[in-house]
């Protein structure tokens, strides 16, 4: 069953928050493009949890903005060393997440 954008986003947001990151990729395209605020680049959805499992983070939702498969959340991304505001841009086809874009200061964590 193909859920809608903001379920499928919200699904995999509630997954990376449990640190359920098998959970986490089912909601995640084979062939997902995640690109960070500095140029960086993930292809690989593996790849990519893998290093969020290492930031042990978790989501305090501030809001979301839903556009057909477009999905827009503002956050506080929590780790255990730093609190840093994130936006991030999801799009969604076929009910799994194809592209995350994401926007915060990455000096947060080179200070931590």
């Amino acid at each position: 069953m193909v859920q809608g954008a903001k379920e499928a986003v919200m699904s995999y947001i509630k997954a990376m928050g449990d640190r359920d990151y098998a959970e986490a990729r089912n909601y995640l395209g084979d062939n997902v493009r995640v690109k960070g605020p500095a140029g960086e680049t993930f292809r690989s959805p593996d790849e990519f949890l893998k290093m969020m499992e290492q930031q042990h983070g978790k989501y305090d939702i501030k809001k979301v903005f839903v556009d057909g498969g477009d999905v827009c959340l503002l956050y506080d991304f929590i780790t255990p060393k730093v609190t840093t505001f994130f936006c991030s841009w999801y799009q969604v086809k076929d009910g799994k997440i194809s592209s995350i874009q994401t926007v915060f200061d990455p000096r947060a964590f080179a200070a931590a």
